[in-house]
């Protein structure tokens, strides 16, 4: 081969083959993931409608399957962190830790609203809602976090 050709050869078959991968995530389709799941997660929180002391038993169901769901996404987050790099392992870990101190935060907060009198039924609701909504928000984050870091 004609030692002139063979550089432009060679340059072709590295374009072509750039030019053939899958592209990266973008930033922007990441954060119309993030909003999606911003979204979701505010619907869930507007959702919470105002229980009264006699839907207790309906709330506290509710806010369990809730709880449960988080558990599963910490789950799978924790997952993705232990399969990445150790950087990412170090720096996140804690923020997952903190997570599931959240949730274990809410789950005696459920368990107040569970044996709550008539009296103090509203503010045990609204000291959950309250949690609910920061450890919500702290999920959402560690979604957003973690798929900035560790690749799909």
């Amino acid at each position: 081969m004609n030692k002139s050709l063979m550089p432009l050869s060679f340059l072709s078959v590295v374009l072509c083959a750039t030019g053939c991968q899958q592209p990266a995530e973008t930033p922007a389709a990441r954060a119309d993931k993030f909003d999606a799941v911003a979204a979701k997660t505010a619907d869930a929180t507007q959702e919470m409608k105002d229980y009264t002391f006699a839907e207790k038993e309906e709330f506290v169901t509710k806010m369990q399957a809730r709880l449960d769901s988080i558990k599963v996404d910490l789950d799978q987050i924790s997952k993705q962190i232990e399969q990445s790099s150790d950087q990412v392992k170090n720096e996140d870990r804690p923020k997952l830790l903190a997570l599931r101190q959240q949730t274990t935060a809410l789950e005696v907060q459920l368990q107040k609203a569970k044996d709550a009198s008539e009296s103090t039924w509203d503010e045990v609701k609204a000291g959950f809602k309250k949690g609910y909504g920061e450890l919500n928000d702290g999920v959402t984050s560690a979604r957003q976090w973690v798929s900035e870091k560790i690749a799909p």
